[in-house]
């Protein structure tokens, strides 16, 4: 850590996953992914808004999130669509757990930093195209507002009063690390004091059929990470927030730490996912920068990954791992959590970083759901097939998007490292 920098602690945090089930609270969702269970349903149990085309849909499963508003938003929560709805439902829950109240935040100034690949993608499509059908003057005036990028972020923070910097990061599945990596540094530069930070993404109809023509669904009900048989992912959704701070405000206000975000890098791969040599190479830069930022003083004890199923991508990640793995002693254990989760997109990395918490603080490793046959084509990983209990001082987030994107970031345990001076 360079002298004299702030350290950016997490406080909190939450989401709303569809694996939920009713549960709240990162122990719920601890506890559900190191039991195994995934989030998968049937097409026909999942609500497309544009249910008289799902039938388009050439996948049997997807994870989406089993969601009614009016369970988790007080007020007139219409005029924000389902990726904002998501995200405030998940920054709520950061918040509680952070101890950020509502009295607080009128005091000392939050603000949000939010990945997302595709935002309001539904709104998006739906407002362009009754524009085209029906013409301009029959569009819905409440779309407007969410036909941007950043409407989830926007809408986030009007519902929740963040009066702090504002921001939407939209690189792709990386999307998520990425917004913590951006929050991180406005933090480390005292811009901001508190920043929640993570992703969003909706299932929509029109990213679903997207996906489906670039051929980029597998063809198993399951999402099949690292495995020699992948072909593509499942699609998720969902969305999940940390609540990160400057150490010393922090203190200063009595909050809990639960672990420390120590570094990050970041890459992009030229040929935009397509090569798998040029993409390892990516994360490899990505990884290397994260480490050098976060310190060598600690050993990386897990890796949280993001690999989906889909074979350029997950061969990358393998063979970035193996080279940055094999300079560590003994063996690093790794998971997927997409094989219980989904792709979901921006959210996913920040679905990684809430693995990586439970992790640090004594929870098992999750099991690589889909994973059963090993691939001679891509170097060995000690996967962890089934739940494993490790201790572990520090976590790597790495993920790698299919568009040429790549990110690392690092968490360490609360106490592991030196205090800047």
């Amino acid at each position: 850590m360079t002298a004299g920098r702030r350290r950016v602690v997490v406080t909190g945090a939450g989401a709303i996953s569809p694996i939920e089930n009713g549960e709240v609270g990162l122990e719920g969702l601890w506890s559900a992914l190191a039991a195994g269970r995934d989030a998968f349903l049937p097409i026909a149990e999942l609500q497309f808004d544009r249910d008289a085309e799902a039938d388009r849909l050439q996948r049997a499963t997807a994870a989406g999130v089993r969601f009614d508003p009016r369970d988790h938003l007080e007020g007139n929560y219409r005029p924000i669509d389902r990726t904002g709805q998501l995200a405030i439902v998940a920054a709520q829950r950061a918040l509680a757990e952070a101890g950020w109240t509502a009295e607080r935040r009128t005091v000392q100034e939050v603000g949000l930093v939010l990945g997302t690949m595709f935002g309001s993608l539904h709104t998006i499509s739906a407002f362009d195209r009754r524009g085209v059908e029906a013409g301009p003057k029959y569009v819905k005036p409440l779309d407007f507002a969410n036909s941007v990028i950043n409407a989830a972020a926007g809408q986030a923070a009007i519902w929740l009063g963040l009066r702090g910097p504002n921001s939407t990061v939209t690189g792709g599945c990386v999307a998520g690390l990425q917004a913590l990596a951006q929050a991180c540094e406005l933090i480390r530069s005292g811009r901001s004091d508190a920043l929640l930070a993570g992703g969003a993404d909706e299932l929509a109809f029109e990213s679903f059929f997207a996906f489906q023509h670039a051929g980029l669904l597998g063809s198993a009900d399951l999402p099949r990470p690292f495995d020699a048989r992948r072909d593509g992912f499942v699609p998720g959704e969902g969305a999940a927030i940390l609540m990160l701070e400057a150490e010393d405000s922090a203190t200063r206000r009595g909050g809990t730490t639960l672990g420390i975000l120590a570094g990050h890098g970041t890459a992009f791969d030229p040929s935009r996912g397509t090569d798998r040599g040029s993409l390892a190479s990516a994360l490899t830069r990505a990884v290397g920068a994260a480490l050098e930022d976060a310190g060598p003083s600690v050993p990386i004890d897990a890796v949280s990954s993001g690999a989906s199923g889909l074979p350029t991508g997950d061969a990358a990640e393998a063979a970035a791992l193996e080279q940055v793995l094999n300079s560590s002693s003994g063996t690093t254990p790794v998971t997927a959590v997409k094989s219980l989760l989904g792709e979901s997109l921006g959210a996913a990395g920040a679905f990684q970083a809430l693995v990586a918490l439970g992790i640090i603080a004594g929870r098992e490793l999750p099991g690589v759901a889909g994973w059963h046959q090993a691939d001679p084509d891509i170097p060995a990983l000690d996967l962890a097939a089934t739940p494993r209990a490790i201790p572990a001082r520090r976590v790597l987030l790495t993920s790698v998007s299919f568009d040429g994107f790549a990110c690392a970031v690092v968490l360490d345990r609360p106490g592991d490292q030196e205090t800047p001076t």
